[in-house]
């Protein structure tokens, strides 16, 4: 009983560790793959390795049910006061975006609305004359300063509470909990012949892009990761994942 007291101790110590965010993952140090592939040991005990393919994709599909029903109830009354507040400024509560999932099957990604009405047209003047932005938006899709976002929609960005609902896309089995960020037809397109290992696995509301940068990172950087993920994925790297998008939400690192 003391060595196994001992073993779980020295599981947690390394838990611990794996929550410095404030190393630079895909700088020069530490991509965030290798620090899970040497952290993930902290699950052993957890997650054994022996478990059958068709054990882990039931375990994680338990995973997926059991998290996305409890923060759906544990944030109910934060989603209600969110949809009010969206509400009142005479928008749609939900705003549904085709995305492409497992298989090439594609599905509505729900999330809250965060922006204008006129939200495609104010993006293609923005970088018609803007070559900042257009150079931007080609490296990382992403704009910082984005005029198609509302004032209350950069706070729920920031905060990543816009896409809570995708909670019920999870429930749905349309989402996991982790996995790839769910992407549009048009970014598949992007993956050349790697498309099919992408799309072998489900999206995820969270995943490794997430916890190391998100829109701080190039969009080539960023499909490295995902297929990286893809390639390693295991249930110790999803719990790790998890428990790393509290402090990757908390510091707000990347999210604009």
């Amino acid at each position: 009983m003391y060595k196994s007291h001992n073993a779980r101790n020295s599981s947690l110590e390394i838990l611990e560790k794996s929550f410095d965010l404030s190393r630079d993952y895909y700088g020069c140090s530490v991509k965030p793959s290798d620090t899970l592939r040497q952290n993930s040991t902290a699950f052993d005990w957890i997650v054994p390795d022996f478990l059958p393919r068709f054990a882990r994709l039931k375990a994680k599909r338990l995973l997926d049910l059991g998290c996305a029903s409890m923060l759906l109830v544990a944030l109910g009354p934060l989603l209600v006061l969110t949809a009010l507040v969206v509400r009142c400024s005479g928008r749609e509560i939900i705003y549904q975006h085709e995305r492409v999932g497992q298989g090439g099957r594609t599905f509505s990604c729900l999330k809250f609305r965060t922006m204008i009405p006129n939200a495609e047209e104010a993006l293609a003047e923005r970088l018609r004359v803007c070559s900042k932005s257009r150079e931007e938006w080609r490296e990382t899709r992403k704009l910082r300063d984005d005029p198609r976002i509302t004032t209350f929609g950069r706070f729920l960005r920031r905060s990543s509470l816009d896409e809570l609902p995708q909670l019920i896309n999870v429930i749905r089995g349309e989402m996991s909990m982790v996995g790839p960020r769910p992407v549009t037809a048009e970014e598949i397109d992007l993956y050349g012949a790697a498309a099919a290992e992408l799309l072998s696995v489900s999206p995820g509301l969270t995943g490794l892009w997430q916890v190391s940068g998100r829109n701080e990172i190039t969009l080539s950087k960023r499909m490295e990761i995902e297929l990286e993920y893809v390639r390693t994925r295991s249930l110790r790297k999803d719990l790790l994942i998890l428990l790393r998008t509290v402090n990757a939400v908390l510091i707000g690192r990347g999210a604009y």
